[in-house]
């Protein structure tokens, strides 16, 4: 088949490598002369386990290209997706206008029937929004299909090669034929594709984004409640999560949630409603919650230190907002250095991918290390806020010679609190006891 991908951000451009990997002619299209010259010579300018090798390997095949001109992608293609940005407006809506602009520019550009493919998170009714715009814009026939992507950044190659299930909403039979017909080589497994209406396609998005949320939300009002009862949440949350009806999935406490779904969805979701006369509370408290909790490792470092935290040197261990991505949207690490700043602290952070997006946040107020080691030298204490693999079993010895106080706030839980103990490491986790090592 003949496909272009408008907009080669995270969505784009791991959905328009996998659709070249199918065996599809793509053809993924951007403003961004700078990006689209990256991407010709093979370099991804996000980090995504994998994805640089499909990458180079497709663009060799010529399968894959990339330009700017929307109209030549238009033309020479059947099935165009829109994976445009819907940021955040300032009252939580999503913004549309780079979605909308562009479906007046393939309204223009149209020459004969073409499957129009929503994959931008977008409110209810956005497909609606989508056809308008085109009709106003040609004469040819065409249909708009909306088709959510629920990819994990950091297993996202293997998301889109191998989903859960495919989501197409569509009430075109032409769109729905076609749209099998593309999707059949990923879900040869077995995996369903779930054709429905638009409306309800849309909202199971957000629905799907909102539920995993609240059950890490829940899961971190329950770890609040471990450390005043005196109950372990590892404990707690086995003895939850061998509940079929539940599952272990999403069930680990920490710092809150971020990244470049969640908070956007929820947010999303609940002007929506507002939007249709429906108060969602669960939705709200949900937000206020995670917002809570990305301050939690400060309030006991502040505490640990009897708020006295102008001029500690606190190292941190992670920034992105999730392992195996650079990505720091949203990320609670934003929250923790920022907060930290405000109370006078100085920061010594590490990360193995994302240091060069958390120069874009910070500059120069906090130092950067390439090697996490060397992120402790003369720290008061280290705090854990992504649980990158590479941190779960570190030199302990080698970690106390280099710390000034040998004090861990583990936002994340990688580290056994027994082990702690043996060590000699005052520690605090998220809903678990506190280890008192150096006292």
């Amino acid at each position: 088949m003949k496909i272009s991908v408008i907009g080669t951000g995270y969505v784009g451009l791991v959905g328009g490598t996998c659709f070249a990997e199918s065996g599809n002619d793509v053809i993924c299209v951007d403003i961004d002369e700078k990006k689209i010259e990256t991407l010709k010579r093979g370099k991804t300018p996000i980090y995504e386990p994998g994805l640089e090798e499909l990458l180079k390997k497709n663009i060799h095949e010529k399968r894959l290209k990339f330009t700017t001109n929307l109209e030549e992608a238009v033309k020479k293609t059947d099935i165009i997706f829109l994976a445009l940005p819907t940021p955040q407006s300032e009252d939580g809506s999503a913004d549309l206008k780079h979605v909308l602009k562009v479906a007046k520019q393939i309204g223009k550009f149209m020459n004969g029937y073409k499957v129009i493919v929503n994959k931008s998170t977008a409110p209810v009714g956005t497909a609606f929004k989508i056809r308008d715009i085109i009709k106003r814009e040609t004469g040819f026939e065409f249909d708009v299909v909306s088709n959510p992507e629920f990819l994990k950044e950091g297993a996202a190659i293997n998301d889109f090669m191998k989903p859960d299930r495919v989501v197409v909403g569509t009430t075109s039979e032409r769109a729905a034929k076609i749209m099998e017909d593309l999707y059949n080589p990923f879900v040869r497994t077995g995996k369903p594709i779930l054709f429905m209406d638009e409306l309800s396609s849309e909202l199971t998005k957000y629905a799907a984004n909102a539920l995993l949320a609240t059950k890490v939300t829940f899961m971190n009002e329950i770890a609040n409640l471990c450390e005043k009862v005196g109950a372990d949440v590892n404990n707690v949350r086995k003895g939850v999560g061998t509940d079929e009806r539940i599952g272990p999935q999403f069930l680990f406490p920490g710092v809150g949630y971020g990244g470049s779904c969640f908070p956007k969805d929820i947010a999303s979701l609940v002007k929506t409603s507002d939007n249709f006369g429906y108060n969602f509370k669960i939705l709200k408290s949900v937000e206020e919650v995670n917002k809570e909790q990305k301050k939690i490792i400060v309030y006991k470092l502040a505490k640990y230190f009897d708020n006295k935290l102008k001029n500690k040197l606190v190292a941190v261990w992670g920034l992105s907002f999730k392992p195996n991505t650079d990505d720091m949207r949203e990320a609670p690490s934003i929250t923790i250095i920022n907060e930290l700043l405000k109370h006078g602290a100085k920061i010594h952070a590490h990360d193995p991918v994302a240091i060069e997006e958390a120069k874009k946040k910070f500059g120069i107020k906090i130092k950067y290390f390439e090697n996490n080691y060397d992120a402790l030298k003369g720290a008061d204490a280290l705090v854990i806020v992504t649980e990158w693999n590479e941190f779960r079993r570190p030199d302990f010895q080698k970690m106390k010679k280099l710390m000034r106080k040998t004090v861990i706030f583990d936002g994340r839980n990688i580290y056994d609190p027994n082990v702690m103990k043996e060590t000699g490491f005052t520690y605090f986790g998220i809903g678990r006891r506190i280890i008192n090592g150096d006292k």
